[in-house]
Order: structure tokens, then sequence, then C-alpha cells
């Protein structure tokens, strides 16, 4: 089989997977959410924690629940990171300086899971389990419960509860997060993924040398890692060790989950507000999206643009996992920068100037085709919320969107949200190229070297966690800064989307007329895909003129 008819049978499968997955998986989301029962072990956690599992919040309680927990959370790992030395199973790692422990703590409980250092070297098994693997299911459900509050804002009316945020939290990561990771851990140790708890074993090579090797509890934690869209890995060469994706299978496995809950979300959407239409119109959005941009990082890549040496080869293969190829490769790339996931199977550093500068757009899309778990359906949300507005502009109506009119109020949460991140990307990335001490930390000179660091904080900003190589981020100064990118970057916007859920649940439903804009057929699909593009090519084409496409074009 050559390697064309692999690629897209590979591609095809992933489709039809995820196709399958679409209304199960977003149906069971949408139960969770709204299932008037507690499980047993749901009252046991609501009673250790002092909830009352059965009253709702307004939504700065709400807002101050996740802010809380992930205040707590970050102490949490901060103070694990520290003492690693004096914790079991810590494999005689020494604790993790101040600045990097910071910058990891924050990383892991934003969903961005950025890493500065080498896992199977820094961090010992029980920091991996108790740390890192917990934030990996409690930053993912923390995602999906305030998507949750905001689709409650669109339901409710004349009130100002948008739902309980501990009572989501503890139900997605029960319902949804654990028994599915369960599955695909045991999946992904049949195919090949390492689960043990063994140390550093010396094995000699075919050379005649000898070779460190760290075992440890891999499978548990890649399984968890790709379905919360949370990235990071175990061995510093992530998904493309051996020990974390074994064979094609396993790859195809891991983007398939890194995409499948994000996909499956519109659909607890529709089935929420109580028309299917509507989240056939979102998911229709991120598809084109995603089919987009996996086609143009795959042409980048087969073709070698801008690479005499790379046309030659038949495909850009320097930074590729030969295992995988350029084609499984492009698909993970495209996937992993389209969500918040940040796991990668090569070096983006290495695509094509416009094949990596396509990676570079997926993270400042914002991530919502299909974006992270959760965050993904509320950004696009809040894009849908702008699109209905200049709809409205644009024959003179009141707009409205699922019943609820937008206002100024509502304009204003939804503008602070679209402007956040790339506030913090441009500045952040403005400030390392204006300090020259920080400036130094490029390794490549020119368009490259300001495209690593460009991508550096677009992927710190919008929670991603992948990055260029040939930027030297482990200072005090790139640790710092960077985790405050990830923490504004993560919590400002929920803020916000929080704020648009109360004030649209305060509203009276408006009854639809003829004049009012169908949200569900295909011409919006294009009018929301149009703003999405729109809306990124104005805020962040300078910088990109002076990355990517300059090094492209040159």
């Amino acid at each position: 089989m050559n390697d064309t008819l692999a690629g897209w049978l590979q591609v095809l499968a992933l489709v039809a997977a995820l196709a399958l997955s679409y209304r199960p998986l977003g149906d069971h989301i949408a139960r969770a959410l709204t299932s008037p029962r507690h499980l047993r072990v749901e009252r046991l956690v609501y009673r250790l924690a002092g909830v009352d599992g059965d009253s709702d919040q307004r939504w700065a309680g709400y807002a101050r629940g996740v802010l809380a927990f992930s205040a707590v959370s970050v102490l949490f790992l901060y103070g694990f990171l520290r003492l690693q030395n004096h914790l079991p199973l810590s494999l005689g790692r020494p604790p993790v300086t101040p600045a990097q422990s910071f910058d990891t703590a924050a990383s892991f409980v934003t969903n961005t899971d950025w890493q500065w250092y080498a896992g199977e070297k820094t961090m010992g098994h029980l920091v991996q389990m108790a740390g890192l693997a917990v934030q990996n299911f409690a930053s993912a459900a923390v995602g999906i419960a305030v998507v949750g509050a905001l689709i409650r804002g669109f339901t409710r009316q004349n009130t100002d509860r948008v739902g309980n945020f501990w009572v989501d939290l503890t139900r997605i990561v029960v319902r949804v997060l654990l028994p599915i990771a369960f599955v695909f851990a045991v999946v992904l140790v049949a195919g090949g993924t390492i689960q043990n708890f063994h140390g550093v074993e010396s094995v000699p090579t075919l050379a005649g040398g000898h070779q460190d090797l760290t075992g440890g509890p891999v499978a548990s934690q890649e399984a968890i890692k790709e379905l919360g869209t949370n990235g990071g890995g175990f061995y510093n060469a992530n998904s493309a060790h051996p020990f974390e994706n074994p064979n094609a299978f396993t790859n195809l496995l891991e983007v398939y989950l890194l995409l499948v809950v994000s996909f499956a979300l519109p659909r607890a959407f529709g089935r929420m507000v109580g028309d299917h239409r509507q989240g056939y119109a979102l998911v229709a959005v991120m598809a084109v999206l995603w089919a987009a941009s996996v086609a143009i990082v795959t042409a980048n890549e087969l073709h070698g643009v801008g690479s005499r040496a790379g046309h030659a080869a038949g495909g850009m293969l320097e930074g590729k996992e030969q295992r995988f190829g350029v084609w499984a490769s492009a698909l993970f790339a495209a996937s992993t920068t389209l969500t918040s996931t940040g796991a990668v199977n090569s070096s983006h550093d290495s695509y094509s100037p416009f094949g990596g500068g396509m990676t570079l757009v997926n993270m400042m899309l914002g991530e919502i085709a299909p974006g992270g778990v959760g965050s993904g359906l509320y950004g696009l949300l809040v894009l849908a919320v702008v699109t209905v507005f200049v709809a409205g502009l644009m024959v003179g109506r009141t707009p409205e969107y699922l019943g609820k009119k937008l206002g100024g109020r509502e304009m204003k949460f939804a503008s602070l949200y679209i402007l956040t991140t790339p506030a913090v990307v441009l500045v952040g990335a403005g400030l390392a190229m204006a300090l020259p001490g920080e400036r130094a930390a490029m390794l490549n000179p020119g368009p490259h070297g300001f495209s690593e660091v460009l991508y550096a904080f677009a992927s710190a900003g919008n929670n991603n966690g992948s990055a260029f190589a040939g930027l030297g981020a482990n200072t005090p100064w790139y640790n710092t800064a960077l985790g405050l990118a990830m923490l504004l970057g993560r919590f400002l916007p929920m803020v916000f989307v929080l704020a648009l859920a109360g004030s649209l649940a305060r509203q009276t439903p408006v009854p639809v007329t003829a004049g009012t804009l169908s949200t569900h057929r295909p011409q919006f699909v294009g009018l929301l895909t149009a703003v999405v593009l729109i809306v990124v090519g104005l805020i962040y084409f300078p910088a990109l003129s002076l990355g990517p496409l300059a090094e492209g074009l040159r």
C-alpha cells in the first residue's frame, strides 16, 4: 500500500470513528450535565467537600468556584513539585526549582501542559500520577463545566442561576472522563504502550553500549492526556516516543481521543437547547476548519514548499518520526493545535514555513475547531454571538440567538473574551522581542526565530502546550511570563463566558418570527466561518507577516 492511499484511509477511518461517536457521547455528556440524580459516589464527594448538590449558583459564585479550585490546584501541584525528593516513587529526582515549579503548576492546571523539561528525567512516578495526571482530569472537567454553565444561560429564563460548579466538576470526572480514560488506557496497553512502576534500567544496545530507559505508568496518563486535550508527555519525545505511542494504530487512536469529546460537545449543546440542528451547525463549522487545516498542513509537508531537499525527498521528512511518516504527522499536528492538546508526534519547528505557520494559525483561531474540551465550544458560541450581532446590524434588526436578545451588555462580554487572548499573546511576544536578554534566547535568526517566540506565547495564551524548538525558554523570565500567559489566557476568558451566561439566563426568551435569523442553516455556517477567519486575520495578520509568511515568501 502506498503512502497516499494509507494516508487517505487513516483520515477516513478517523472521520468515521468521530461520526459514530458524535451522538452517543454527546447525549451522555448532556445527561451528565442535566440529570436530577446524584450517584452514590458523587454524594460522598459532596459530603466531604461540604457542598449542597441540589443548590445552584449565580454566575459570580460559579466563577469564584472555578478560580478557587484552580488556585488551590496550582498551590497543591507547586508544593508537590518542590517536595518531590521527599516523596515515595521519586526515583531519586531532585526538587523542581521555584520558577519551573510555578510554570509547570500553571501549565497543568490551565489544561496547557507546556513542558520545559524531559519528563522521564525530571519527574518521579508519584508526581506524574498524583500530581500531573490528576490535573489532566480536573482541568478538562473545568472546561466542560464552564461550557455547561453557558448552555444553561441559553436554556434558562428569568433567573440568576447557571448551575453548581462543584456538581458539574464531579459529574464530568466521574461519569465521563474516568470511565472513558480507563477503557482506552487498557486499549493503549494492549497496543503496546507501557504501564508499570519500573525505575531507570540500563539495557545493552546493538552498538555494544548501554542506554538508560525509564518505565512508568504511561498508558493511564496517555489516555487522559489526549482525551482531556491536555497534552504534555511522560517522555521528552512525547507521542513520538515508542513507549507512549508504539505504532500506527495507537497513533490514530490518540488523534481520535484528542478530538472525540470536543467534536461531541455540539451534540450535547443541541440536546440541552432542544434543537439538534443548532449542534449540527456548530459541528459543521468545526469540521470545515479542521478539514481545511489538515489539508493545508499535509499539502505543504508532502510537497516540501520552500525546500528543494524536501521536494526531492518526496516530503518534509526532517523532524518526522519515520514510523508515522508525513501523512500521520501532519494529521496529528493539525489536530493537536486545533485543540488545546499540544501533544506532538513530530517537531513542528521542522515543518515547512507554511505548514508550521498553519499550526500557529490553528492556535490563533482560539482553538475552536473543535478546540479544547469545553473551551472549544464556548469559544465558538461566543463567536456565534458576535456573528448574530453582525448579521443583525446588516439587516437593521435587534440580534437574537436561541431566543435571547444580544444587547450591549452581552456584546461587551463577548468582545472582552475575543480580545483577551490576543492581548496576552501579542504583548508577551512583544516584550520578549523588546528585551535584549530574552531576545538572545532565540537560537535561530530572522523570521523563523520570531515565529518561535510567537509560537511560544500563542501556545501558552491559548493553553495549547506545544512548542517550536529553538527557543531557550527555560529561564526565570520565560517561566514566569509564560506561566502568567497561561493563567490569564485560561481564566479571564472563563470569567467573561460565565458573566455572559448569567446575563443570558436573566432574560425572558423572545418568540421566533419571520425576521429571526436562522442559526442552523448553511448560510449561518458560512457566515460564522467567515467571522472566525476575519477576526483572526485582523488581529494576528501583522504578526504572522513578520514570522511564517515572511519566511515562506523569502
